[in-house]
């Protein structure tokens, strides 16, 4: 038998102590399916004293990440250790830089410096494997990398997000509000402390980077992705949406248009029908758009130990058996830099809810401000029980009526300036809510 793989673990979180565990409960079936031994023999960790309930007494304690890279005795290096810098970033260079392949699960890193780190990998010949980066237990990396490299992609979009989509889960289900669904997250340990970077759609616009850089083959480009969040949506919008037929999810899209790639993260009322609209609670989905072939939808778990320890194995298990491909599925040299398609030249439906003033006129200057910017009305609903005051109670004749209208496809730009003429008419209170539909 060939001689065992061996792995230098940076990192033993969750993630990381989910690998060892994988690795020594399954080693007698990957060595069967890779030809060799795939063995954990340094880590590196901030504290070595931790209880982590799994042995590590055999295993050398290395204390600089870096140094474990270039230590002699391991072929191989994963860092799961996270963040866009160091030491995360100084540890994957100096594998990469001595010839070390390297397995990793930091969306951060890669959408931050994956251009760079896959001009290293290639220039010294190994591997860059991050299946576990987006979507956890999803295959997705391997499937746009290797499974579906014949094919040219038009549109990839999913739910890229576990919190996120656990809390819309949670608000359309249990009628309770974002706030209160926040909290419940925060409790059971799928929201963060301090959230923002997930409910503000910074996780999924990190995730969508990289898979859009593999569907299109462009440079890894954060910047380029239009982002909001979730913190805006109400019981009022998920109720709207399922009389309409719909439900609302956190999307990352990314789709090739005449104008360039348009990437973008925002809440998305899709069809109540479409195998996207049935992912609840923390799972992930991705669906793949290829001529050729009908839509695919992957779904399974986004994230947990467990889930991201299996697909750093399975990348593992690919540098065991010799397989190596480009990073991003090309030589660096052939990726090209992102031709940001302009949000304002997005086109498609929207749902638009607002509250009209209950006076004389207002319907009518909002249907024809609507019409001045060609935006033709699928359909207006003007919901008439009763509104809560300022006080809770009901409201009153004369309080703001909720209408909700669903356009035809039209342009953002024409949205966003028709809207802004129904304000300045001030036949409307507060700002409008704007929700993208997506067809699926």
């Amino acid at each position: 038998m060939a001689k065992p793989l061996k792995v230098g673990l940076a990192g033993l979180g969750t993630v990381g102590t989910a690998v060892v565990h994988l690795l020594q409960s399954e080693r007698d079936k990957l060595t069967s399916r890779c030809g060799r031994p795939i063995e954990i023999v340094a880590v590196s960790a901030r504290s070595r004293g931790k209880k982590r309930g799994v042995d590590l007494k055999k295993l050398r304690w290395v204390a600089d990440p870096a140094a474990l890279a270039a230590d002699p005795g391991i072929d191989v290096l994963v860092e799961v250790i996270g963040g866009a810098g160091n030491p995360a970033k100084r540890a994957v260079e100096t594998a990469l830089a001595a010839g070390k392949p390297v397995v990793t699960a930091n969306k951060a890193l890669l959408a931050a410096h994956g251009d760079k780190l896959a001009t290293i990998a290639e220039r010294h010949g190994v591997a860059l494997n991050f299946e576990a980066s987006v979507a956890g237990g999803i295959p997705i990396v391997k499937t746009l990398r290797e499974g579906l490299n014949g094919n040219s992609f038009t549109r990839i979009y999913g739910i890229l997000n576990g919190t996120c989509n656990y809390i819309l889960s949670r608000m359309e289900q249990d009628r309770i509000s974002f706030g209160e669904c926040l909290r419940e997250a925060q409790r059971l340990g799928y929201a963060e402390a301090d959230p923002t970077f997930d409910i503000e759609g910074h996780d999924t616009a990190q995730k969508l980077s990289i898979l859009a850089s593999l569907a299109f083959g462009t440079k890894v480009d954060p910047a380029a992705i239009y982002v909001e969040g979730i913190s805006s949506i109400t019981l009022a919008d998920l109720d709207a949406a399922a009389q309409l037929g719909y439900r609302i999810k956190l999307l990352g899209v990314a789709v090739r248009t005449e104008a360039g790639i348009e990437q973008r993260v925002h809440p998305t009322m899709v069809r109540k029908d479409s195998a996207i609209a049935q992912v609840m609670g923390v799972t992930n989905a991705v669906t793949i758009d290829a001529e050729g072939l009908s839509p695919i939808t992957l779904v399974g778990p986004g994230a947990g130990g467990t889930a991201t320890a299996s697909a750093v194995v399975a990348d593992l298990a690919d540098i065991a058996r010799g397989v190596r491909t480009p990073p991003f599925g090309r030589p660096v040299a052939r990726m090209t830099a992102v031709r940001k398609a302009p949000m304002q030249r997005h086109e498609g439906g929207y749902y638009i809810r607002l509250l009209a003033r209950d006076r004389p006129g207002s319907a009518a200057t909002i249907a024809r401000r609507l019409a001045q910017r060609q935006i033709s009305l699928e359909s207006i609903v003007q919901r008439h029980e009763f509104q809560p005051g300022s006080n809770g109670q009901p409201g009153r004749s004369g309080d703001p009526v909720p209408v909700i209208l669903i356009t035809y496809a039209t342009s953002e730009d024409a949205v966003r300036k028709a809207l802004a003429a129904v304000r300045r008419d001030r036949v409307i209170s507060g700002r409008p809510q704007v929700i993208r539909i997506e067809k699926n």
